[in-house]
């Protein structure tokens, strides 16, 4: 298994639309869009984050093919890494691969991450890379139709 980070390219939209159509991948992620079907509100959505010069986006690669994505974006003016794995891809090492290889890529720190409190797998990638948790929130998930317990990690 071969993985890899690369900048994003327009046509990798498609591919990262089609990952977000996974009914159990937005149960794992919890906040997504309220309609993951909307083509409009995900083309609006990535256009906002491929045009801000402060995003930092890089589309994941295993053996060629497009996996997920990974990037940082200012939350309350604190960098904040999110990423998102097609669930074919999970198991695998993949997210493990990509998270390491961005932050050898992306240094500065404090870095955050947000994850909702039972995605364990989520979890465990952050927690070995050294994120620890620093507080808690509580939101709405539109995936869920719920109130989420989300924790809030950060590397040093």
């Amino acid at each position: 298994m071969t993985v890899q980070l690369r900048p994003l390219q327009p046509e990798d939209l498609d591919q990262f639309f089609e990952h977000q159509q996974d009914p159990e991948a937005n149960l794992m992620a919890a906040f997504t869009a309220r309609n993951p079907a909307d083509r409009g509100v995900f083309d609006h959505h990535w256009g906002s984050i491929a045009n801000d010069p402060k995003v930092v986006v890089r589309t994941i690669e295993s053996n060629g093919e497009v996996a997920g994505s990974i990037l940082v974006f200012e939350h309350e003016d604190i960098p904040e890494i999110t990423f998102w794995i097609a669930r074919r891809f999970w198991g695998k090492g993949i997210t493990t691969s990509a998270v390491d290889a961005f932050l050898a890529e992306y240094e500065a720190r404090p870095l955050h991450a947000r994850v909702p409190e039972d995605n364990i797998g989520s979890i465990k990638v952050l927690e070995r890379r050294g994120f620890k948790v620093v507080d808690e929130t509580a939101e709405f998930s539109h995936a869920r139709a719920a109130v989420v317990k989300e924790y809030v990690m950060e590397l040093n």
